[in-house]
């Protein structure tokens, strides 16, 4: 994907001196030490390229390498070289990068300390993205809402605060979810990894950051600028985290690697500045009072508070657009005052039969199915009645689906029958009766 950076989110500047990277000296040379010995690096541009620090600062530790005899020159250039000079371990050197990993295998990019990230997530907070009706339609278009879901989506959306979506299953709530991540529609930072108290937290996770390409002018990696953002950032869309019956309590917390002595950052941590989808509530092991109970103080604090091995507390910013999804009533899994600290609580209620008409009429023509009028009237009087007249959205896409399929099988056109629209029914509800053992 291509895109420009937005305008709205001030870029993290780029470090221009050591003490300004926020690091203490000696992690940073032992990073330098570790990238070199695991990536097998000889020059000072791919150091810099791997430590995602400029070409300047990576020579600066170079040199102070080189003064504590842990690195050393390769003696004179050598062809394939280019005009860069080679540098090697030294035995003391080697020695130290093991030493090094043996207390955490991290190697790579330089961490962002905590502080400087918390000053970056203010600057592109959720919460400074204004959602117009427009961006919210485009983003929904494709689904058919009442008038005044819309209306109430919208301020939930544009205040970045937690909303409960509630109804029915069947109805659309996953797709309205999606939507509200797809509205967001802008481009933030996300630093590779993190650093407090000396510990490294990986932030960046391929599965939930989608990094953006920029349309920069290819220039030689010599004569590249760095200097438009700070390199241990990459641009990704706003995150999403979507999690459902899967999620555990654990998974909000920091995740300690003991093998290679590195912690992972928790979902919601990975999801700041973007979307936080719990869909399913109530369909996972742990209570869902439990689970709204560990939101409770980010969601009104507005951070978050970790823990590493060693029990020490510390805060990191919770900026996070939750979106709950449920198909049971909020009273029936929440207390009040849980409720009372989720901001919006919208129900998306199944369509009436004017609503349901028109889906299945658009979901029909879209999947060229020609209508019957002979086939629809018996669906409304003859089926629907069986079940209340109690219409779903996800019915017209089961319904048009299972006739396609009879009619691919059979070896006739696409066609709408009362035959064929009961044969479909009949997968769409499990008759209730005991079975015989």
């Amino acid at each position: 994907m291509n895109m420009h950076t937005t305008p709205g989110v001030i870029p993290p500047a780029p470090p221009k001196t050591l003490k300004d990277v926020g690091l203490n000296l000696v992690m940073m040379r032992d990073i330098l030490l570790k990238t070199i010995f695991r990536k097998n690096l000889e020059h000072v541009s791919e150091m810099s390229e791997a430590v995602c620090l400029s070409l300047p600062l990576t020579q600066q530790l170079v040199e102070i390498a080189r003064e504590q005899r842990l690195i050393e020159a390769q003696g004179t250039l050598h062809a394939g070289s280019g005009s860069e000079m080679a540098f090697q371990l030294s035995d003391a050197g080697k020695a130290r990068a093991l030493d090094a990993l043996s207390q955490s295998e991290y190697y790579g990019a330089m961490p962002v300390p905590l502080d400087k990230y918390r000053e970056q997530v203010a600057n592109q907070s959720v919460r400074n993205i204004q959602i117009t009706r427009e961006r919210l339609l485009g983003s929904m278009g494709h689904l058919i809402l009442p008038e005044d879901l819309l209306q109430n989506l919208g301020p939930a959306v544009s205040s970045g605060r937690s909303i409960l979506l509630y109804g029915p299953p069947g109805n659309g709530k996953s797709a309205i979810s999606n939507g509200i991540r797809d509205a967001l529609g802008d481009v933030i930072y996300i630093p590779y990894c993190i650093e407090y108290a000396g510990q490294v937290i990986t932030m960046f996770d391929p599965i939930v950051h989608t990094e953006v390409v920029e349309e920069i002018e290819q220039v030689s990696a010599l004569r590249r600028t760095d200097n438009r953002y700070d390199k241990r950032y990459t641009m990704c869309e706003r995150p999403t985290v979507m999690t459902g019956g899967e999620l555990m309590l654990s998974m909000l917390d920091l995740n300690y690697n003991p093998v290679a002595r590195t912690y992972q950052a928790s979902l919601q941590l990975k999801s700041t500045g973007g979307v936080f989808i719990v869909d399913d509530l109530g369909r996972q092991e742990e209570p869902p009072q439990a689970l709204i109970n560990r939101w409770i103080v980010p969601m009104e604090a507005e951070y978050d508070i970790l823990a590493l091995q060693s029990g020490e507390k510390f805060e990191v910013p919770f900026d996070t657009l939750v979106v709950f999804s449920t198909n049971f009533h909020p009273n029936k899994l929440f207390d009040a005052a849980a409720l009372r600290r989720i901001f919006y609580k919208i129900k998306i209620d199944g369509p009436t039969q004017e609503e349901f008409l028109k889906v299945f009429a658009m979901v029909a023509k879209k999947k060229k199915m020609p209508l019957n009028e002979e086939a629809l009237i018996h669906l409304l009087k003859d089926r629907y009645p069986t079940i209340d007249n109690v219409f779903a959205n996800y019915h017209a896409n089961f319904l048009v689906d299972q006739m396609i399929s009879i009619c691919d099988y059979e070896g006739i056109p696409n066609q709408m029958t009362p035959e064929l629209v009961d044969r479909a029914w009949a997968n769409m509800y499990v008759k209730d009766e005991e079975i015989v053992h």
